[in-house]
């Protein structure tokens, strides 16, 4: 072979080494927070349910780390009601916040529409090594978590596209 068709074929054998290897991988975004991408999912540890304890079996599970001081976790909470609402049958909702009860039950606006729990230990905050809130972390119905981060990450937001796109990809087997 001349020179010219090696380094052909050498360059085609990178490509497609790299596409094949980018198919399904952890995205390369910033997290504040310990990555579990396609591991399986911590125990949810919550020490209070505000709202009855949901039924998970069978669902994609989003848990929210959030707090009421939180500009950013406020300004998600309308986006995460909508989201609870449109795919109740596929996915339970859960607001964590590691704040006093009467401080959580004390927040008037934005009223949260979805499941929420307190855990003033912060005792899952800390096994997810969460950094930097709003932190949502989605679990599919086999337990094995398929998106993680900032909801609102530019270029790596959670959006109603991904969700569906996850759902389709992870959902029943």
């Amino acid at each position: 072979m001349n020179i010219r068709i090696k380094t052909c074929f050498i360059i085609t054998l990178l490509f497609l080494t790299v596409g094949l290897q980018a198919q399904d991988v952890t995205p390369q975004k910033k997290m504040y927070a310990k990555s579990f991408y396609h591991q399986k999912a911590p125990e949810l540890v919550v020490e209070k349910w505000l709202t009855e304890q949901p039924d998970t079996k069978g669902k994609f599970v989003m848990i929210d780390f959030w707090a009421t001081w939180c500009g950013p976790c406020k300004r998600a909470i309308p986006e995460v009601n909508k989201w609870a609402e449109k795919y109740k049958d596929q996915m339970v909702v859960i607001g964590l916040s590691d704040e006093p009860e009467a401080k959580v039950r004390n927040m008037k606006t934005p009223v949260i529409e979805y499941y929420s729990a307190i855990d003033t230990q912060g005792r899952f905050k800390k096994i997810f090594q969460v950094s930097g809130i709003p932190h949502v972390v989605l679990i599919d119905p086999q337990g094995v978590v398929r998106w993680q981060g900032f909801p609102s990450l530019a270029g790596h937001q959670l959006t109603e596209e991904v969700l569906e796109a996850t759902f389709a990809k992870y959902g029943k087997k």
